[in-house]
């Protein structure tokens, strides 16, 4: 086995998106979307998403639709957005599905199982919400569900941000 500097998978400089390229420029915070109890708990990290303030709050989350987590996301399914603080980098990684995590990712971090779904104990926030709708087609190559914002609950932990391929 050879061991390479560069990324394996990468395409080369003229094939990238640009589309793509420029999403990894622009910071944003990292969350692990979650939803179920016990042995049915599903959980997604996801950086596509969008916090609407108003009466009530709203969060648009832009989902793989091949992810566990999109299908298991329905009309009126109470979930809960854990905002992640700086040393979950490799929390985000497991639920991400980059890294192991044997027994599954909920191994990873202190978790309780919430009214709304599976909460972490020492995340920066913790936004329990209920899905509102779920677009009936895709957005580029997600589809997006608009969550109700029922509940919140904030630290002053810094927020873990990924930008360019890295944690920050």
């Amino acid at each position: 086995m050879t061991i390479h500097s560069e990324h394996p998978f990468l395409p080369p400089e003229g094939e990238r998106s640009v589309v793509r390229r420029l999403r990894g420029r622009w910071p944003g915070g990292v969350s692990v979307v979650t939803t179920g109890t016990g042995r049915s708990r599903v959980g997604l990290t996801v950086s596509s998403l969008l916090v609407v303030d108003g009466d009530p709050g709203v969060v648009l989350v832009m989902l793989d639709p091949l992810a566990d987590l999109a299908d298991a996301l329905g009309p009126d399914v109470p979930c809960v957005v854990n905002v992640l603080a700086s040393p979950h980098r490799d929390l985000a990684e497991a639920f991400a599905g980059v890294t192991p995590a044997p027994g599954g990712p909920f191994t990873l971090g202190e978790w309780h199982d919430g009214g709304h779904g599976p909460e972490l104990v020492d995340a920066a926030a913790t936004v329990r919400c209920r899905v509102a709708t779920v677009a009936d087609h895709e957005t580029g190559w997600s589809v997006r569900h608009e969550l109700t914002v029922e509940d919140v609950s904030l630290t002053d932990v810094a927020v873990l941000r990924h930008e360019r391929g890295a944690y920050h």
